[in-house]
């Protein structure tokens, strides 16, 4: 059988380094009670924020500092979690982590209550007596604007006070999944047992033998048929929580909440809705495109991973990923391309796949540590695009933390998503005009095509699924499991209609995690529509392009999303981005089909 390795067989140089945030966890404890100390001194503040300009800035000043600690004392206990989801002691400081955020969030609270009884021009008067509010400019004006859904200060700090309890159906979801459940051996074609995870399942849905797939496919989907009750459960609170929560600040719907928040109108959802389900005859073309590359009859869903090369993805290790990714971001420029390579030199990545290790990958880190990636490499060409998705987060972090105070040190995951996909695009660029190897490109432009797929068509249909799930809620309807199966298969229906559509797919929306996390999915697809019409600007332009994409890097959070992009020379309130992605994957389509 193979065994995924104990995290002690991998070398140092392939785990991020940690001592970046706390040289141990003694450190870390000493982090934590020192904020735990720190939040009177905030609460001191409370009645008084508006009291003067120097007060003012006070108040905001302490609230970064106790705030940037907070952040620093979860990462490191998320990612120590998440090294080993079974380790009982991590798990520990993961929960006092989280609940010391939401103290902190708390004892915060009263800050912008206070700040929304003033008007615009009580504010301006505030500046022009201090300077150093300048700063400020933007995050005051987010702040008023969201005055029509800002409660009392005692029901924003009971808000807080709950974050934990309305986030418990995701770290229900998130502990099943990846400490309790346990899929079963398969015997593959050679009659070696190989054992199906989360993170190995896609990779063994595009092994050469078509019945390993199967035999992986219907196992993989059996074992969470057994579990469709308890996944069924912590949705349908999921979805309530994210209602509820709404509704306790003067919103509609849930939707209409969860794109405030970032500013991003309703209409750009629905017209990514629209224009993707109005355009789904380029997904039918590449279905079809698959079916005749695979042979078969009739495209089942334990083939659509398959990959249109035939064979297995040709092994990439991961020094070869790096140096590929490397070069592949020239276009963007050197310093761009030397931070990059000095990062992955700086331990920012957590490779390879180890027992119980989180499953999948992510970009984290504090605006005071280094960049971390968490990774389950797999030695393929998917890995390594991964690795290069991940990494412009990391540099879109990198670059924002060095231009932008703390206050501006985030940004919304609308324009995260656009970072990321940039450099997948870039990749395939430079994978396509550089690598000779016939087999290798087919197998490029597959992944080109699986994740233009996967990102803009297989995230719109989440997108489409838990608005309808949500809308169902919020009207009173059940969640049941039978439910969610049957608007799901409806969609798989609809979205991949030249294929078999089988009963167990209807059962895939339970192993989506995103899903805890309201109205997220659709930002991957406004992402790669808008990275597409970033990198042919760059491809037209030049450094011109490429530094109007730096200086959108470098904004972080210091305007809203749409406004962000539109420094990137990219408007996504029409749906030209999105019509151009789809044209950019259809021609993609087509330039396979010529290989035939």
């Amino acid at each position: 059988m193979s065994s995924v390795p104990e995290r002690s067989e991998i070398a140092d140089e392939y785990m991020w380094d940690l001592t970046d945030l706390f040289a141990d966890d003694e450190e870390w404890e000493e982090a934590y009670e020192d904020v735990e100390e720190r939040l009177a001194d905030l609460e001191a503040y409370e009645g008084r924020v508006t009291e003067d300009a120097e007060t003012l800035e006070e108040v905001l000043e302490l609230r970064e500092s106790i705030m940037r600690e907070v952040s620093n004392v979860a990462a490191y206990a998320r990612m120590r979690k998440d090294e080993d989801t079974t380790n009982q002691t991590y798990q520990a400081l993961a929960a006092r982590s989280q609940s010391l955020a939401a103290d902190a969030s708390s004892v915060a609270s009263f800050i912008e209550p206070e700040l929304q009884e003033l008007d615009r021009e009580a504010i301006d008067a505030f500046v022009d007596e201090n300077p150093e509010l300048e700063t400020y400019e933007h995050y005051f004006d987010d702040v008023l604007r969201m005055k029509p859904h800002t409660r009392s200060a005692e029901i924003e700090a009971l808000l807080a006070d709950l974050s934990e309890v309305t986030g418990a159906a995701g770290d229900v979801y998130n502990m099943l999944t990846n400490a309790d459940m346990e899929f079963p051996a398969v015997d593959d074609p050679e009659g070696e047992p190989q054992r199906v995870t989360l993170s190995n399942f896609a990779k063994l849905q595009k092994h050469p033998d078509r019945e390993f797939r199967q035999r992986v496919y219907e196992a993989f989907y059996d074992e969470w048929s057994e579990f469709r009750n308890s996944v069924g459960t912590a949705y349908k609170n999921s979805v309530k929580a994210d209602s509820k929560l709404a509704a306790a600040r003067n919103y509609e719907t849930a939707r209409e909440a969860a794109l405030d928040g970032p500013n991003v109108p309703i209409e750009v959802y629905d017209t990514l809705v629209d224009t993707v389900e109005d355009n789904l005859d380029v997904l039918h073309r590449h279905a079809e495109l698959k079916r005749d590359c695979l042979g078969v009859d009739d495209l089942k869903m334990w083939d659509l991973y398959a990959p249109l090369a035939g064979g297995e993805s040709p092994e990439v290790d991961y020094e070869q990923a790096r140096e590929y990714v490397i070069e592949a971001v020239a276009p963007l420029g050197e310093a761009y391309q030397e931070r990059m390579a000095e990062g992955l030199q700086s331990r920012w990545v957590d490779v390879y796949e180890t027992a119980n290790k989180q499953s999948g990958a992510y970009s984290g880190g504090t605006y005071d540590s280094q960049p971390y990636i968490l990774m389950n490499y797999q030695d393929d060409i998917t890995s390594m695009y991964t690795l290069a998705h991940e990494l412009g987060h990391s540099m879109h972090s990198e670059l924002t933390s060095e231009e932008q105070p703390y206050v501006y040190s985030g940004y919304e995951i609308f324009v995260a998503e656009v970072a990321s996909t940039v450099n997948e695009a870039l990749l395939t660029q430079h994978l396509l005009e550089t690598v000779d190897d016939e087999a290798f490109r087919r197998h490029v432009l597959d992944e080109y095509l699986e994740r233009f797929r996967s990102t803009l068509f297989r995230q719109t249909m989440f997108a489409s699924f838990e608005h309808r799930a949500h809308e169902l809620s919020e009207d009173g309807e059940a969640l049941t499991p039978d439910r969610l199966d049957g608007i799901y298969h409806d969609l798989k229906s609809q979205y991949y209609d030249p294929a078999d559509v089988d009963d167990r797919i209807a059962r895939e929306w339970m192993r989506i995690p995103h899903f805890y996390r309201a109205y997220y999915v659709y930002q991957y697809a406004t992402g790669i529509s808008a990275a597409n019409a970033i990198v042919e600007r760059i491809d037209e332009d030049g450094e011109e392009a490429a530094a109007d994409y730096r200086e959108f890097l470098r904004s972080g959070s210091r305007g809203y999303p749409l406004e962000l992009l539109k420094t990137a020379g990219i408007d996504m309130s029409t749906p030209d981005p999105v019509e151009s992605a789809i044209d950019a994957y259809d021609e993609m389509v087509g330039e396979y089909e010529s290989l035939q």
